[in-house]
């Protein structure tokens, strides 16, 4: 009798347990969240990139770079190998570029993610790192943008034990970044099915040298987006499960010290940095479970939020874009420059639009 009623105590408490779990897991997608049409003006839609532009960056000169084709887990995708344009932003004609890819590579495996550019100062060459999931796995590559005739050369793949789940990085050096890791397991079950049910914090950010690879700040639900402030001082985290992007200190030895976090209300996810204003602008799911559960006759919206002054007692948080899904599905980043925004996709189009 007793065994019985330890049993029934146990089977309550597991199935509480669980219930709580699906309950939050349900919050933190945002399940039932609804968007008011707030467009901005003159709005084109971008040619090339019919199937995902999830991480923009733009240097100075108005030369970006997007990663398009991120074939993730879960969600729609067209099956076709991913690809890396190259986009003029002072060329009024506005036409992304497919960049050449080099012959050795493994093209058709390429699965393409978080993206970041760093241009070595001591002779303008400029480096491109790419987070790829070839096989479900994760690794960073590294190429050599040729300008003269847009293409890339492969300079050398990146995997670490350390670096098992990445999501999106920042360089800081030709040999050197900081990236997130957005699960804490690699096992396919556990990081799919058991992690999300946990619902815990258990993942990431991870700073890379040849020489050393380190965790440098752990305890988000989902380590997103990364980015750099303009001085180089502070690292920007988006946590797109809990909703907030943290700002967090770089010390001399490249650890990260949080400062705070900014609750956004909305499941923000790659993080790009005006270089002028310090202005982050972050491109969101403002609805999570249509995403996850993708119907065409329903889709998921999409919503871009500019913060300003994040490092004062009162950061102004706006959101600058929104579309139910009548335009763009699924916003990942949102990419200023001087005066206009270029927003990207999960698996849907690309456009840019004029600031408000």
């Amino acid at each position: 009798m007793g065994t019985l009623v330890f049993i029934t105590i146990a089977i309550a408490v597991l199935s509480g347990l669980i219930g709580e779990r699906i309950v939050n897991f349900r919050k933190m997608f945002l399940a039932s969240r609804e968007l008011v049409q707030n467009h901005l003006p003159n709005c084109v839609l971008l040619k090339n990139l019919e199937i995902g532009s999830e991480d923009i960056t733009i240097l100075g000169n108005g030369l970006a770079f997007i990663s398009s084709g991120l074939k993730y887990p879960g969600f729609v995708n067209s099956g076709l190998p991913g690809k890396i344009f190259s986009l003029d932003m002072q060329d009024p004609r506005m036409k992304p570029v497919e960049l050449r890819m080099p012959r050795t590579f493994d093209v058709e495996s390429f699965n393409p993610h978080g993206i970041s550019v760093y241009t070595d100062p001591n002779d303008d060459t400029i480096y491109l790192f790419v987070v790829n999931h070839p096989h479900h796995n994760s690794q960073i590559e590294q190429f050599r943008f040729v300008e003269e005739d847009f293409s890339l050369v492969h300079l050398k793949t990146i995997t670490h034990d350390l670096l098992g789940s990445v999501n999106d990085l920042v360089a800081t050096g030709v040999d050197t970044f900081y990236a997130t890791n957005d699960h804490y397991y690699t096992h396919e079950i556990m990081k799919g099915v058991v992690e999300p049910l946990l619902a815990q914090p258990w993942s990431n950010v991870v700073y890379y040298t040849p020489q050393d690879v380190k965790v440098v700040s752990d305890g988000y639900y989902m380590a997103n987006g990364i980015n750099i402030s303009p001085d180089k001082s502070y690292i920007y985290v988006a946590d797109v499960m809990d909703h907030n992007v943290h700002v967090l200190e770089r010390k001399e030895d490249n650890t990260l010290v949080p400062v705070k976090a900014l609750a956004l209300g909305s499941m923000c996810d790659n993080i790009e940095v005006d270089p002028e204003s310090g202005d982050l602008w972050l491109g969101c799911h403002p609805n999570g479970w249509k995403l996850l559960m993708f119907d065409p006759k329903s889709p998921a919206g999409s919503e871009v939020i500019r913060i300003q002054n994040i490092h004062t007692d009162k950061p102004g948080v706006t959101q600058e874009y929104a579309d139910n899904g009548e335009v763009i599905i699924g916003s990942t980043v949102a990419a200023p420059y001087r005066g206009k925004v270029v927003i990207g996709t999960l698996f849907h189009k690309a456009m840019c639009c004029d600031m408000k």
